[in-house]
């Protein structure tokens, strides 16, 4: 009785936030596999299989597996050097790496890794996504490259403001941006639409 109780408990939680974490992987799995280079089907197969196996593996309670934009520039570089059929040995070779390296307790030397190191490596790849976005709402094409993005900004700002259609598409990702903030701060009847 007490196993079909747990049962229950396990589907009614986590079978929602499954269902949440597959919903957002899925289309980033896609993202990364076309940023990379390599076929959008192969990154349906990888958010799919991937989901399967890591929903099988015991976990922390906090533990959300999926796709990791940072890893777009490691699988780009990947394919370039070795070709997309070697690239599901490398992957194959890291899992069973990783895996190893946590049956062996190893996970504790990354303790030894300053906060700051890893908050800097975030930040930067959070300011690449960003710049390629501010470009993207304002309906124009993005320079390649992080340094590329923000070299290209005052110019940007030229193109918004001389260009209709740019400042057009700049003005209404604006205004959902400003939507988005504000809502939270509008009085509780305001609110009541989503």
């Amino acid at each position: 009785m007490r196993r079909l109780k747990t049962v229950g408990y396990v589907l009614r939680t986590d079978a929602p936030a499954s269902l949440v974490v597959f919903l957002v992987a899925l289309p980033l799995c896609v993202g990364v596999a076309v940023a990379s280079g390599v076929p959008a089907e192969l990154g349906l197969v990888t958010g799919i299989v991937g989901g399967l196996i890591v929903g099988c593996l015991p976990g922390s309670s906090l533990q959300v597996s999926g796709p990791a934009a940072g890893l777009t520039v490691l699988v780009y570089e990947a394919v370039k050097e070795f070709g997309v059929g070697t690239l599901g040995a490398i992957v194959l070779v890291s899992g069973l790496l990783q895996l190893a390296l946590g049956a062996f307790g190893f996970g504790r030397w990354f303790r030894a890794i300053s906060v700051a190191v890893v908050q800097g490596m975030l930040a930067g790849i959070g300011l690449v996504l960003v710049l390629g976005q501010v470009y993207a709402m304002a309906d124009t094409a993005q320079p390649s490259g992080g340094l590329g993005k923000i070299a290209g900004l005052p110019a940007l700002a030229g193109d918004i403001l001389t260009n209709g259609t740019a400042l057009t598409a700049f003005l209404i990702g604006a205004g959902t941006i400003a939507v988005l903030v504000l809502w939270p701060r509008l009085p509780a009847g305001a609110r009541m639409i989503p």
